[in-house]
Order: C-alpha cells, then sequence, then structure tokens
C-alpha cells in the first residue's frame, strides 16, 4: 500500500478493531487507540524526509479511478499546504487521545468516533478528487455528532444538533460550487486539476457567484462573522479532547478549502477582494471583543478562534505572498495554540468542576506545570514576539498593508484586544488572590506532561526558527500569489 493511503486509513482500521473489542476491556482499547493514533503520527511525520520543498506540484501522488464515465477517482497527494495540515491532524489526534483518559462511559464508542474523525479528517486535506473532498469533509459530521451528543455536556444535544445543521448547509452550498465547475470541464472530471483548469476560464461574474458560494459553504467550518454560531456551544458542550480537534483541525478545513478555490477562480477572488477583507477584520474585532466579554474559559478561547481564523481570511484577502504565507502559518499557529489551551482548561475543569475566570486565583503557587503551559499558549495567542503566534500575524499584517494601507490599523487593534483578554485572564489565574479550596490542586501529571510538550515545544520552535515551517509552504504560496500578480 501507498504511503498516504496507509497514512489514511491506519485510523480506519484502528477504529474497527476497537468496534470488535468487548466492552470491558476499557485500558486495552484505550492502549489500541493510541497505538494507530501513534502509528499515524509517526507514518505522517516520516513524509518529511521524501517532500520535495523546492516544487509546487502534487507529490506522492496514489489514484485509482472508479469511474471513467463521471471522472470520479480514489486520488491522493499533498503539496506545501496540504502536508502541514496533515501533520498538525496526526499530532492533535495523539494529544486528545492521551487527554482521554476521564472517558469511563462508552469507551468502546468514543475511541472509536475519535478514530473514524481522524480518517475523514485526513481525507479532506489529502483529496485530489474534489468528490472525495467531499465525501470526506462530510463524513467528519458523523463522528462529531456522536462525540458531541453522547459525551458532552447538559446543552449537549442542542450543540451537536446546531453544529450538523450549520455544517450540512455550508456544505450544500460547497457542492452546488463543485457541480456548477464540474459541467464546465472539457473531460467531465472531478479531480481537482481539471476543475481548476476549467474555473480559470470562466467569465469574471460566474467567477464572482461560485467563490461566493464557496465563501458560505467554507466559511461555516472557519468560521467567518456571521456564520460562526456553533462555534461556541460547541466548544463549550464538546468534552476538551473533541474541543482539541473542533479547533485545531475542523476551522483549517474551512480555511484549507477556500484557500484551494481562490486560485482556481483568479478573477472573482481580485473583485471580492474588498468583501473578504471586510468580513476579515469584522471576525477579527468581533471576535475578540466578544471573547473579551466571555468568563467561562472554553467560551472565550471559542470566540478568540473567530478572531484567530479572521486573520487567516485577512491574510487569503491580501492575495500576495506575504498575505498567503502567514494565512498558512496562522493555521498552523492557532492549531498549536487552540489545541494546548483547550487541553489545559480541560485538564483543570476536570480537577475544578468550574471553568469561570473567577473562581480561579494564584495557581502558580499550586501548579507550576499548568502557569508553564498556558502562560505560553496566551501569550502565543496574543502574538508575542519569539511565538509562532507572533511570526504568523506579522506576515499578515504586512501582506495586508501591501495590498490595503492603513486599514490594517483595525486588524492591529483586533492584536490589542487579544492582549487584553489574554493578560486579564493570566492575572485572573495565577496573580489573583489565593483561594483556600484550590490549595490542594493536582499538578500536571506524567501523561498530561507528555500531551502538553509537543504543543509548547510547537509554540517554540516554530517561534524562534520558523524556517522549517515557511520552507515546506513557501514555493506552494509563491505559486499560488503568481496567479494573482500582473503580468
Amino acid at each position: 500500500m501507498h504511503m498516504l493511503s496507509l497514512i489514511l486509513w491506519v485510523p480506519f482500521f484502528g477504529a474497527v478493531l476497537v468496534a470488535l473489542l468487548p466492552a470491558a476491556q476499557g485500558k486495552f482499547i484505550r492502549g489500541l487507540a493510541l497505538f494507530h493514533a501513534g502509528l499515524a503520527l509517526a507514518l505522517s511525520w516520516s513524509l518529511l524526509a521524501q517532500f520535495d520543498r523546492s516544487t509546487a506540484t502534487i507529490q506522492l501522488v496514489e489514484q485509482v479511478v472508479w469511474s471513467s464515465t463521471i471522472g470520479v477517482s480514489y486520488a491522493l497527494g499533498v503539496d506545501g499546504l496540504s502536508l502541514p495540515m496533515v501533520l498538525l491532524t496526526t499530532l492533535l489526534v495523539a494529544v486528545a487521545l492521551l487527554a482521554s483518559d476521564r472517558i469511563k462511559t462508552g469507551v468502546k464508542g468514543y475511541y472509536s468516533w475519535m478514530l473514524v474523525l481522524e480518517f475523514a479528517m485526513l481525507g479532506v486535506f489529502m483529496a485530489q478528487d474534489w468528490t472525495l473532498f467531499f465525501m470526506f469533509w462530510e463524513l467528519t459530521l458523523i463522528p462529531l455528532f456522536f462525540l458531541i451528543d453522547l459525551w458532552g455536556g447538559e446543552k449537549r444535544h442542542a450543540a451537536s444538533l446546531n453544529f450538523v445543521l450549520y455544517t450540512m448547509g455550508g456544505a450544500i452550498f460547497i457542492l452546488i460550487g463543485i457541480i456548477v465547475v464540474y459541467r464546465l470541464t472539457p473531460t467531465q472530471s472531478f479531480a481537482m486539476a481539471a476543475i481548476a483548469q476549467a474555473a480559470t476560464t470562466l467569465p469574471r461574474e460566474n467567477q464572482m457567484w461560485l467563490l461566493l458560494a464557496f465563501l458560505v459553504g467554507f466559511g461555516v467550518k472557519i468560521p467567518i462573522f456571521p456564520l460562526h454560531g456553533w462555534l461556541p456551544l460547541a466548544h463549550v458542550e464538546a468534552p476538551s479532547p473533541v474541543s482539541i480537534l473542533l479547533s485545531g483541525v475542523l476551522l483549517k478545513m474551512g480555511a484549507y478549502g477556500l484557500l484551494r478555490v481562490v486560485p482556481m477562480l483568479p478573477q472573482g477572488a481580485m473583485a471580492l477582494q474588498p468583501l473578504l477583507a471586510g468580513i476579515a477584520l469584522a471576525s477579527i474585532l468581533y471576535g475578540g471583543l466578544l471573547a473579551w466579554r466571555q468568563t467561562d474559559l472554553k467560551a472565550m478561547i471559542a470566540y478568540s478562534s473567530v478572531s484567530h481564523m479572521g486573520v487567516v481570511l485577512l491574510g487569503i484577502s491580501a492575495l500576495n505572498e506575504t498575505g498567503l504565507l502567514g494565512a498558512g502559518l496562522q493555521m498552523v499557529a492557532h492549531g498549536l495554540i487552540a489545541g494546548a489551551l483547550f487541553l489545559l482548561i480541560g485538564l483543570l475543569y476536570e480537577r475544578t468542576h468550574t471553568r469561570r475566570i473567577a473562581d480561579y486565583g494564584a495557581l502558580v503557587r499550586v501548579t507550576p506545570g499548568f502557569t508553564l503551559f498556558i502562560t505560553l499558549a496566551l501569550l502565543a495567542g496574543m502574538g508575542m514576539p519569539g511565538l509562532i503566534g507572533f511570526v504568523a500575524e506579522l506576515h499578515v499584517l504586512i501582506g495586508g498593508f501591501e495590498r490595503w494601507g492603513w486599514l490594517m490599523l483595525l486588524a492591529s487593534l483586533g492584536v490589542l484586544v487579544s492582549a487584553a483578554y489574554a493578560i486579564r485572564t493570566l492575572g485572573q489565574l495565577f496573580a489573583g488572590p489565593p483561594r483556600p479550596e484550590l490549595a490542594d490542586l493536582q499538578d500536571l501529571r506524567p501523561s498530561e506532561w507528555l500531551a502538553a510538550l509537543p504543543l509548547a515545544a510547537g509554540l517554540l520552535i516554530l517561534g524562534l526558527q520558523p524556517a522549517s515551517v515557511i520552507a515546506l509552504m513557501n514555493v506552494m504560496i509563491a505559486h499560488l500569489s503568481a496567479i494573482f500578480t500582473p503580468n
């Protein structure tokens, strides 16, 4: 079996094996799930040795024709955009499973659905055929519905239904856009390369309407303002390991899809640049202000995700090399930041049974491990130099300034709002008055250190040495930006 297929199907077969085990073997089920997630992690990161960073072409291509009549194939491949997302996905799934040891009811179903979710997410980033992409896109709904509905909080039923309805509604627009372009391809093929070639020849007005349809479909998942309604409730009610994947990977699927369709509709993208930038700035400011107003830690992180993903959209709207590179870097940065925050806040909640910021104080005295990692993640989220969040936001701001000039002051205001709620949270959690009921609060256990360390290391290493991730993306980003550069 080819390497990409092996990485893709390892979690699926792991889910099948877990589902076949007796429910009473909880420890063995957890170990088996961790083994398959760890194997997918190791195999995906081994791709770095095979990946050619000097070309923008799709690499490690695998293709099996399913139907030559309508042009549908099982086609996989990776490039400078998709490979970082594959690496991020396998890392965060492993972290989420490590953090799932408190799941005691329905263990078999929980770990099966988590592995199916990994299978679907990897499929989205590897697919090189739009029907395959759409199949995996929709498949993510099934495990997420059950993970939220069966293992979530008090409002889990409303949260899971809300999530599915929003995402399915957006998927209709994606499907319509794919079918419209497919009808125009001379070869009648759903291959991404064939679709892109046909779409670039469309009249400017048609490209605009298609891009608007894709913007709605992918914008629900990003999520952009005002299509973010599902996000806060889903994040608050989902189990914390699921929130790691919701924010760390699922939101990137929307941005990744948009990065795929914008270059194939260049005239429409250039015509809608002001709209994209306006939505991005609104998302940055709106998400930041709502995050500032939250008293619930998970709700604060959820709304901050709206703001941070607005930064991704702002980078895309610039349509220049610096902005697009910033968007890609911000996708990686936010995956690490949000993953770390949901992991740590979830572990705190399991110990204290409260997410209210006001219920904490002086944790630095009793939980130095939590203090270190939460501080690092919040500082990265506010764009502190030396961390990956700063590198990503700086690229976006420079790219945006090249295109939009002093309008970027509004984005800078969003950065200030992020700094305000991050510093407030740090002060109340770690430097406030001590609370007697927290005097015996347990710090991170060894398995929790193992889950948090890779995320913290990613924030630091990529912040101090961003050249490694930039090298993965650079050639592909330069190829995309050249599409929008006048000859």
